[in-house]
């Protein structure tokens, strides 16, 4: 097929989204991605070198915030291997960290997760080695700065995987950066920037001059994002039977329910919390963008939104972003015509439509997620494309555990609770203006109410 020519705006963007036939071409030569990738190079190439920028701005100011915070490892961290050591996304990372108040538990000393649950039953057989074993746990969970959370302080090791087990059903926290919680508060920087036409990153501006003639003076400006150990209790009830016979079959059991009830409620905080006494989640982000939908009947939505939405997304976030909408999107999806009123995302190679295949996981390239904490469709945020790396997760990375007999005692089973401390915030104050002073560009971008 003859070189498609790279966009080099957004409206040059949003023509080529529109037009459903090249698009179908792109991606059935397997070129789609490509331009895309072009798109975003171009426009950062143009944009007075953001990405540098963002690095050497951030350092400085990350390295006298941890300073104020006595993060005595994160500034070793940063001389050692810079920004990305002290806030990684978590997929980069191994989850289990060595400095985690958990670490110095020696997990070999139980049987397993479920071993570790069984010791800790209020109804298990007292010994002198499990009493002392009780204790240190206590002692670790007081020493950790969790004594208000009571129980005890679960091993590196077991809180690890059941994280890891959470991350294969959750949305944001496989995508966010995380940032490793030392203390219950943590002051973070925050890029305070709204337009990049006359200047970058709130105040840096860039001019040319000759040897002689005086340099002018430009300041960023940071804000600060707080990240506060927000307290996360799940309870899981437990048949005596369970917890007495098979320790294997009990933490088969704990493996199974935990990690998807974590991931579920820690989700939807991080998706719509309302920042008072919980993550701030990123649909109320101040800085999204709201694209105006022009569907002209309910339950339907247009190609040409999602392609407003795709432009308006930062370029730099457009390998890494991904769409997130409610499940009752899927049939708009599966009806979604382009201009010439054929089907563009249940298509057969030879463009009719098909239902014989398994729907494509992808819209202009970029993944889609499925999510039920997400709007139904027809409310704004139905339909939501984003880049979760600008989103914050603060980890305290200390988990407690306890049982108590008294909940369901009745129905002979003993309730477990589980404690952890997180946050969650967007990390952008406000959605861009570009050089080009088009429409405002965000890592967050939602579809209107229809």
């Amino acid at each position: 097929m003859p070189k498609i020519a790279i966009p080099e705006s957004q409206s040059e963007l949003e023509e080529l989204l529109n037009d459903g036939a090249k698009v179908q071409n792109l991606m059935a030569e397997g070129q789609f991605s490509d331009v895309v990738k072009a798109y975003a190079k171009h426009v950062a190439d143009h944009d007075t070198g953001i990405m540098a920028q963002v690095k050497e701005q951030v350092q400085a100011e990350l390295h006298e915030y941890l300073s104020k915070n006595e993060q005595v490892k994160g500034l070793e961290a940063l001389k050692r291997d810079g920004v990305d050591a002290v806030a990684k996304r978590s997929r980069d990372v191994s989850i289990y960290n060595a400095a985690a108040p958990g670490a110095k538990i020696d997990d070999a000393q139980f049987d397993g997760l479920g071993g570790f649950l069984q010791d800790v039953w209020h109804q298990a057989r007292s010994t002198a080695e499990r009493e002392a074993k009780l204790s240190a746990l206590k002692n670790a969970a007081f020493s950790s700065g969790e004594p208000a959370s009571g129980g005890f302080l679960v091993p590196e090791a077991f809180r690890a995987e059941l994280l890891r087990l959470s991350l294969e059903t959750g949305v944001t926290r496989p995508r966010a950066r995380i940032v490793p919680m030392e203390t219950s508060r943590v002051i973070y920087p925050m890029l305070d920037v709204t337009s990049h036409v006359n200047n970058v990153f709130g105040g840096v501006q860039g001019y040319w001059t000759s040897e002689s003639e005086e340099m002018e003076e430009s300041d960023a400006t940071f804000g600060r994002v707080a990240l506060d150990a927000w307290k996360l209790t799940a309870f899981a009830n437990v048949p005596n039977e369970l917890v007495q016979d098979s320790a294997l079959a009990f933490e088969s059991f704990v493996r199974t329910i935990f990690p998807e009830a974590l991931a579920y409620f820690e989700d939807d905080a991080f998706i719509n919390g309302t920042g008072v006494g919980q993550p701030l989640g990123w649909r109320r982000a101040e800085a999204k963008v709201t694209v105006t939908n022009t569907a002209a009947a309910a339950a339907t939505i247009t190609l040409a939104d999602l392609a407003t939405m795709f432009s308006r997304m930062l370029p730099q976030s457009l390998s890494r972003s991904a769409w997130v909408v409610s499940p009752n999107v899927f049939p708009a999806l599966a009806q979604l015509a382009g201009p010439g009123g054929g089907p563009v995302w249940l298509a057969a190679p030879g463009g009719g439509p098909t239902a014989a295949n398994t729907p494509p996981a992808t819209i202009f390239g970029r993944p889609v997620i499925i999510s039920e904490k997400i709007p139904a469709l027809d409310a704004a945020g139905a339909i939501n494309f984003v880049d979760l790396g600008y989103y914050l997760i603060g980890d305290r990375q200390a988990m407690t555990v306890d049982s108590s007999p008294h909940y369901r005692f009745r129905n002979g089973e003993t309730s477990y609770r589980f404690v952890s401390r997180v946050d969650g915030r967007p990390w952008l104050k406000s959605a861009l203006t570009p050089r080009n002073s088009g429409p405002t560009l965000s890592p967050f971008v939602e579809l209107g109410a229809n």
